[in-house]
């Protein structure tokens, strides 16, 4: 499957203050059901990146029903803010990177999701669970994607029966190599497409 950071993205994407109340934070999160945000400064800029985890950090208390020795109560207050406890080193990917080197950075730096940039501000988010999203697609719903992108992007080509089974596109159609090298760019570029073939009929 070839695919751009920018295909499958989340845009607008749910961002963080700096200053915010971690408490609010917290809520922000589970309202909107992501893992992580990005956190914004005074000027809009991203200062860091707040997971659940750092979230949760400080926010609860041992409990003494657990154990039948005596809990001693935390003696610092939980953060006030985000800034208190979120990731300063941030790992981003712009619009144009390559999906499979975002997910190469996942894999390496072992994160959920990566902020995208457009230059010194965030236009989206790219997460799992947007990948996912794009494998999970239905074959018939990659069909009619197919056939809408040929349509609308090689209008004057030929025609080809179009089928999809498990992400991979068979294009059926009379063997025209100069055609069939466009119809497989075009389908490569749909999200969820991950494999095109040809088939020549008479």
């Amino acid at each position: 499957m070839t695919m751009l950071v920018r295909d499958v993205m989340t845009s607008p994407v749910i961002t963080v203050a700096a200053a915010c109340p971690v408490r609010q934070a917290i809520r922000l999160l589970y309202e909107h059901q992501v893992t992580a945000a990005p956190v914004l400064d005074a000027n809009g800029d991203l200062a860091g990146v707040v997971s659940e985890l750092d979230l949760l950090r400080g926010e609860f208390e041992p409990d003494p029903r657990a154990t039948l020795m005596p809990v001693p109560a935390h003696a610092d207050p939980p953060p006030p803010t985000v800034a208190d406890v979120m990731t300063t080193e941030v790992i981003t990917v712009t619009e144009t990177t390559d999906a499979t080197a975002a997910i190469d950075l996942m894999v390496a730096k072992r994160v959920k999701s990566l902020p995208v940039r457009r230059g010194d501000k965030v236009v989206g988010i790219i997460s799992r669970r947007d990948l996912m999203g794009m494998l999970a697609r239905p074959d018939e719903e990659l069909r009619g994607a197919v056939m809408a992108g040929l349509h609308e992007q090689y209008p004057f080509g030929p025609s080809w029966q179009v089928s999809v089974r498990d992400g991979v596109a068979v294009l059926t159609g009379r063997s025209n190599p100069y055609a069939d090298g466009i119809a497989d760019v075009i389908a490569r570029t749909i999200p969820g497409i991950v494999r095109v073939k040809h088939r020549s009929r008479p």
